[in-house]
């Protein structure tokens, strides 16, 4: 599973807030978000981005995470199967559990639309989504999601900055099963933090009302 992108290109990411904008003309790749800004929500103009992404690869997909108790009711039975091996509290096999789901719900919503060639999936790991104030719950949470996603044997990264990731997860290490980083507002020459070692393979900046992406 590696890096799908060819280094120094140059793509975008979109998804629900560009529904009914013209698609972006410069870019060779592209990321598609697959929610409506938060998780087990559905992008709805997400196949029409998708199949009018440029191809140099297929498109890759993106993920918004959060943690909130209310999503207990939303957990997959897959899922919360999955759960039962994982080590830790009620509350944080829980969380885990929650993680699994917000990516097994989204996986099925891509591939039910159609979206049947994929790069590799992203999570979008920001502080604007909810999170509890029990950091531990969020690593639990942002576990269960690439151990899921990475059950479809694509590559699995996370979007996040330094500053983001340290609030949400208080910690330096990364989930286990993870390829890479999309680093927001970062540069390919800097590490993402001294301690984590899992390369960058996209930076992100924002300008022109657009998301723009290079390949490292």
């Amino acid at each position: 599973m590696g890096d799908p992108y060819t280094p120094g290109e140059k793509g975008y990411d979109i998804s629900w807030p560009q529904c009914g904008s013209p698609m972006p003309s410069a870019g060779s790749f592209a990321v598609i978000g697959v929610n409506g800004g938060a998780p087990f929500s559905g992008n709805l103009c997400m196949m029409d981005q998708y199949a009018n992404a440029p191809r140099s690869a297929p498109p890759s997909l993106y993920l918004n995470t959060g943690y909130l108790p209310q999503y207990r009711y939303l957990i997959t039975s897959g899922c919360r199967h999955q759960a039962h091996s994982i080590t830790g509290m009620d509350i944080e096999r829980e969380a885990w559990a929650i993680g699994c789901s917000e990516a097994e719900t989204s996986i099925r919503y891509a591939y039910a639309l159609g979206a049947s060639s994929i790069s590799m999936w992203w999570l979008d790991v920001e502080i604007l989504n909810k999170w509890s104030q029990q950091l531990n719950l969020n690593r639990f949470t942002l576990q269960g999601a690439v151990t899921r996603l990475s059950q479809t044997d694509l590559p699995v990264g996370i979007y996040s900055s330094p500053a983001m990731w340290l609030m949400i997860t208080g910690v330096l290490a990364m989930p286990g099963y993870l390829s890479a980083i999309w680093f927001a507002g970062g540069s390919c020459s800097r590490s993402f933090l001294p301690e984590v070692t899992v390369p960058v393979w996209l930076v992100q900046h924002t300008f022109n009302h657009l998301d723009h992406d290079w390949a490292c």
